[in-house]
């Protein structure tokens, strides 16, 4: 059976339906993991005071926070997501952190062409935008909701190689569960690793400026176990991978992800291989 972009977007929604809650808890983890990568996202989308933010595939919102600190009280953040629930954590997260000029909306990231045209002074979606089977049409929608001059960024992964504290399981779970590789149109992790495509696309969804860099963000925890807790308690996509195999099966590919994974440890705990694209472009 070949690809199919709904059934796709309904499952990726029930994902993070189903594991909002773990991803929310591993909070400080994302942004400590993500924070450097965030900063440079903010600044190439040059959110500044007084700014109307968009937040595309926001999740639990890390980076609608920082956002909204950056805008101040005469800004604002509006993050928008595929799942409710998550987009839940965002508000409540927001509201703990005394932040008071976040706003949430269920929305796809494929019809953001439902917000009026010109309504953001900068956009920012943090690795959401891979994701997108459609993602000329996200970007096209993205770009319409900025105002003339605005700026997106956006933050995605490299290559499977460079990233391996996920590539490891994930290659580990198809072969296990008899999964095939994904073609290359299709959307994942590594969708926007080539910076050719990453141009291309942007140009050709009117976006000039095209601004593509590389950020090293090794993951950091005391271990390779702590990594699988990790990958295991927020990472629903894993589990759906695993879905054909049984409870004990998948114990032991979890197992095995661990076992592999070990190569990673040093004397200063598990340092997971990481390298971020950050992306920046003008409306």
């Amino acid at each position: 059976m070949g690809f199919n972009p709904t059934t796709y977007k309904q499952t990726t929604r029930q994902q993070w339906q189903d594991y909002a809650a773990g991803w929310h808890a591993w909070a400080p983890l994302l942004e400590e993991w993500l924070g450097a990568a965030t900063d440079r996202m903010l600044e190439l989308a040059a959110v500044s005071a007084g700014d109307d933010v968009l937040d595309v595939a926001a999740g639990a919102g890390g980076q609608s926070i920082a956002a909204a600190r950056r805008v101040g009280p005469t800004g604002s953040v509006l993050a928008t997501d595929l799942s409710p629930a998550i987009l839940d954590h965002a508000a409540q997260a927001a509201s703990a952190a005394g932040v008071t000029n976040v706003y949430t909306r269920e929305l796809d990231g494929e019809a953001i062409d439902e917000l009026s045209p010109g309504s953001f002074d900068a956009a920012i979606s943090r690795v959401g935008l891979i994701y997108f089977p459609d993602r000329p049409r996200a970007l096209r929608g993205i770009r319409r909701a900025l105002r003339d001059g605005g700026r997106f960024a956006t933050i995605s992964y490299s290559s499977a190689g460079a990233n391996e504290f996920f590539s490891i399981p994930v290659s580990i779970i198809r072969e296990r569960a008899g999964l095939p590789a994904p073609a290359p149109e299709q959307p994942g992790p590594f969708s926007l690793a080539d910076t050719e495509l990453v141009r291309s696309e942007f140009t050709g969804a009117g976006f000039t400026d095209v601004n593509v860099e590389l950020l090293d963000a090794p993951v950091r925890l005391p271990s390779a176990a702590e990594c699988v807790r990790f990958e295991r308690e927020s990472f629903g996509a894993l589990h759906q991978m695993l879905g054909s195999l049984e409870p004990t099966e998948q114990d032991d590919v979890w197992a095995e992800i661990e076992q592999r994974l070990e190569q990673f440890e040093t004397a200063d705990g598990f340092v997971g291989p990481c390298e971020l694209v950050v992306i920046g472009a003008t409306r």
